[in-house]
Protein backbone atom coordinates (compact mmCIF):
# COMPACT_ATOMS: atom_id res chain seq x y z
CA UNK A 1 0.00 0.00 0.00
CA UNK A 2 1.37 3.41 -1.00
CA UNK A 3 0.46 6.63 0.77
CA UNK A 4 0.98 10.35 0.46
CA UNK A 5 0.47 13.15 2.98
CA UNK A 6 0.60 16.86 2.33
CA UNK A 7 -1.07 20.22 2.42
CA UNK A 8 -4.00 21.21 0.22
CA UNK A 9 -7.02 23.50 0.15
CA UNK A 10 -10.71 22.59 0.12
CA UNK A 11 -12.74 25.15 -1.85
CA UNK A 12 -16.53 25.44 -1.94
CA UNK A 13 -17.80 27.06 -5.13
CA UNK A 14 -21.30 28.56 -5.41
CA UNK A 15 -20.95 28.59 -9.22
CA UNK A 16 -18.13 28.54 -11.77
CA UNK A 17 -16.97 32.04 -10.85
CA UNK A 18 -17.73 32.41 -7.12
CA UNK A 19 -15.69 30.63 -4.46
CA UNK A 20 -17.45 31.15 -1.12
CA UNK A 21 -14.86 29.55 1.14
CA UNK A 22 -11.37 28.05 1.29
CA UNK A 23 -10.15 25.78 4.08
CA UNK A 24 -6.57 24.62 4.59
CA UNK A 25 -6.29 20.85 5.11
CA UNK A 26 -3.63 18.22 5.65
CA UNK A 27 -4.54 15.30 3.35
CA UNK A 28 -3.57 11.64 3.63
CA UNK A 29 -4.12 9.47 0.55
CA UNK A 30 -3.68 5.70 0.61
CA UNK A 31 -3.59 3.65 -2.61
CA UNK A 32 -3.97 -0.09 -2.92
CA UNK A 33 -4.05 -1.28 -6.52
CA UNK A 34 -6.64 0.76 -8.41
CA UNK A 35 -8.52 1.77 -5.25
CA UNK A 36 -7.69 4.72 -3.01
CA UNK A 37 -8.95 6.28 0.19
CA UNK A 38 -8.33 9.75 1.50
CA UNK A 39 -9.00 11.72 4.61
CA UNK A 40 -8.05 15.16 5.81
CA UNK A 41 -7.80 17.28 8.90
CA UNK A 42 -8.29 21.06 8.97
CA UNK A 43 -4.93 22.81 9.03
CA UNK A 44 -4.94 25.23 10.69
CA UNK A 45 -7.95 24.33 12.81
CA UNK A 46 -10.80 26.70 11.96
CA UNK A 47 -12.19 29.28 14.34
CA UNK A 48 -15.65 28.65 15.73
CA UNK A 49 -17.12 30.83 12.96
CA UNK A 50 -15.02 29.03 10.34
CA UNK A 51 -16.22 25.65 11.60
CA UNK A 52 -19.84 26.82 11.49
CA UNK A 53 -19.36 28.03 7.91
CA UNK A 54 -17.74 24.72 6.92
CA UNK A 55 -20.56 22.73 8.54
CA UNK A 56 -23.22 24.84 6.79
CA UNK A 57 -21.58 24.53 3.36
CA UNK A 58 -21.08 20.79 3.80
CA UNK A 59 -24.76 20.40 4.74
CA UNK A 60 -25.83 22.41 1.68
CA UNK A 61 -23.67 20.35 -0.68
CA UNK A 62 -20.63 18.25 0.30
CA UNK A 63 -18.98 18.83 -3.10
CA UNK A 64 -15.63 20.61 -2.72
CA UNK A 65 -12.68 21.19 -5.00
CA UNK A 66 -9.51 19.78 -3.46
CA UNK A 67 -6.58 21.92 -4.66
CA UNK A 68 -2.96 20.82 -4.45
CA UNK A 69 0.21 22.79 -5.15
CA UNK A 70 0.92 23.14 -8.85
CA UNK A 71 -2.73 23.75 -9.77
CA UNK A 72 -3.79 20.08 -9.55
CA UNK A 73 -7.43 19.73 -8.49
CA UNK A 74 -10.01 17.01 -7.99
CA UNK A 75 -13.70 17.22 -7.09
CA UNK A 76 -14.40 15.42 -3.82
CA UNK A 77 -17.39 14.72 -1.63
CA UNK A 78 -16.63 15.45 2.02
CA UNK A 79 -18.09 13.48 4.92
CA UNK A 80 -17.57 14.76 8.45
CA UNK A 81 -16.12 13.57 10.77
CA UNK A 82 -14.81 10.04 10.46
CA UNK A 83 -12.80 10.14 13.68
CA UNK A 84 -11.23 12.79 15.89
CA UNK A 85 -11.93 15.66 13.50
CA UNK A 86 -10.91 13.77 10.35
CA UNK A 87 -12.86 14.35 7.15
CA UNK A 88 -13.46 11.48 4.72
CA UNK A 89 -12.83 12.45 1.09
CA UNK A 90 -14.23 10.53 -1.89
CA UNK A 91 -13.77 11.26 -5.59
CA UNK A 92 -16.94 12.93 -6.81
CA UNK A 93 -19.06 10.85 -9.16
CA UNK A 94 -21.53 12.99 -11.13
CA UNK A 95 -25.13 11.92 -10.50
CA UNK A 96 -25.96 11.92 -14.20
CA UNK A 97 -27.42 14.25 -16.80
CA UNK A 98 -29.94 15.81 -14.40
CA UNK A 99 -27.30 17.27 -12.07
CA UNK A 100 -26.67 20.96 -12.54
CA UNK A 101 -22.98 21.85 -12.15
CA UNK A 102 -22.13 24.69 -9.79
Amino acid sequence: MDSWEGGATLEWWADRSTCLARFGVRVTVRACGEEWTADAVMDPPPSEEGQEAFDLLTALDPLFTLCFEGDSTILVDVSTPVARGRLALEAHEPAGPGRVPR
